[in-house]
């Protein structure tokens, strides 16, 4: 089978397609045909050699941590009637291991079934990012009618994040970088979207939360980014250093937030027990399902080109969930037509993407507008004010 290898720490280059034996599933495992692998900012983090602080991932390896395919066999103790069933499952240890693979062998306590006639593409969208956005919000205690501050808005966890809030009834800022990323984040539903590669983006939150600041922040960018937002965050508020694209996690003081009596909470915090992730997971299908949650697939690659995947992320050109597709990949016949869900090959968001992009640096629609392969859900933009 066709897997993706890393003999080294380094660049997207070190990210090379292999051939490797197709796993046998031990007792309790399933083997599942991969449609699609999940691709998250982590693996550049740890392919590059920067994560090493933080996971036990050393090469030589096959990098990602999730799927979503159709199990082909079972091992011992596992019923067979799971046999052929579409699921979504955690690969890996912590930081994953093995996803970016045509086939992969998991416990069946990673694997979730996904719920007839859904899209495989978003089903695979959520695999890590729906149980990690729910791990979040548990944390921060999100109550309604609060003001939150949404750092990273615009990639795969970020669109979840803005929708599950708004559904608790919180007021949502979402903050992205640049014209394709600030629609995307508006069509998901934020109250109020900011740019924060302008300058002054942090006296337009303060601003819109009249002078008090948000009373949580979400930080999906870390770095100078992430220190500048917990600037202005409100006395009493909670404060969630979860992202490091921007440079690392944000560095907050812990006595400065004792001072100021704000909760942090960092990646430590957002472990699971065994199993845990798949229940989670649970939860949110239906949500998808139904429309309700609307992930959004900015852009697939083949798995044999998932360098070009990891450099348009480190770039920052990314917009929502990226996903490398397989050979096997299929869409199930009902995917254009799910009940209550719109869902289009081209809908209203991807379409906005896709025209910003024409006139951003952002992007380059060849490579990130949503293509054929890739379905995405509708979303309607929020008119609520502040």
């Amino acid at each position: 089978m066709l897997v993706i290898s890393v003999g080294r720490f380094g660049g997207p280059e070190v990210l090379l397609p292999a051939s490797a034996p197709d796993p046998v599933a031990a007792p309790g495992e399933v083997v599942i045909a991969a449609s699609a692998s999940d691709v998250m900012f982590v693996d550049t983090m740890i392919r590059s050699g920067r994560g090493v602080g933080f996971f036990p991932i050393r090469p030589p390896y096959v990098p990602g941590g999730g799927v979503v395919g159709e199990v082909i066999s079972v091992g011992d103790g596992v019923d067979g009637g799971w046999l052929g069933r579409p699921v979504i499952a955690h690969t890996g240890g912590p930081g994953g291991g093995g996803g970016y693979a045509e086939r992969a062998a998991v416990s069946l306590d990673d694997t979730v079934a996904v719920p007839d006639g859904l899209d495989p593409l978003l089903a695979g969208a959520i695999v890590h990012d729906g149980p990690t956005a729910l791990r979040v919000l548990r944390l921060a205690d999100v109550r309604p009618g609060e003001q939150v501050l949404v750092l990273g808005a615009a990639g795969g966890m970020g669109i979840l994040l803005v929708q599950l809030l708004r559904a608790r009834g919180a007021r949502v800022i979402g903050a992205a970088r640049g014209s394709a990323k600030v629609n995307a984040v508006g069509a998901a539903g934020a109250d109020l979207v900011i740019d924060y590669g302008q300058p002054g983006w942090t006296s337009l939150v303060l601003d819109a939360t009249g002078g008090s600041g948000p009373a949580v922040v979400l930080d999906g960018v870390g770095g100078q980014l992430g220190l500048d937002a917990y600037g202005i965050i409100a006395d009493g508020g909670r404060f969630s250093a979860h992202g490091a694209p921007g440079g690392g996690f944000a560095a907050i003081d812990p006595g400065d937030a004792r001072r100021r009596k704000v909760t942090v909470t960092g990646l430590g915090d957002l472990q699971v027990r065994p199993g845990e992730r798949a229940d989670l997971a649970r939860q949110l299908l239906p949500e998808v399902v139904s429309g309700q949650i609307r992930p959004l697939v900015g852009q697939t690659f083949p798995l044999a080109e998932a360098a070009r995947a990891h450099a348009l992320i480190e770039a920052r050109q990314a917009v929502a969930k990226t996903l490398l597709t397989s050979v096997l990949f299929r869409r199930p016949h009902s995917a254009g037509s799910l009940p209550g869900s719109a869902v289009t090959p081209r809908s209203r968001a991807a379409a906005e993407i896709c025209r910003a992009s024409s006139t951003s640096r952002e992007l380059s629609p060849p490579t990130s507008c949503v293509d054929s392969r890739t379905t995405t859900l509708g979303y309607r933009r929020s008119t609520s004010g502040w």
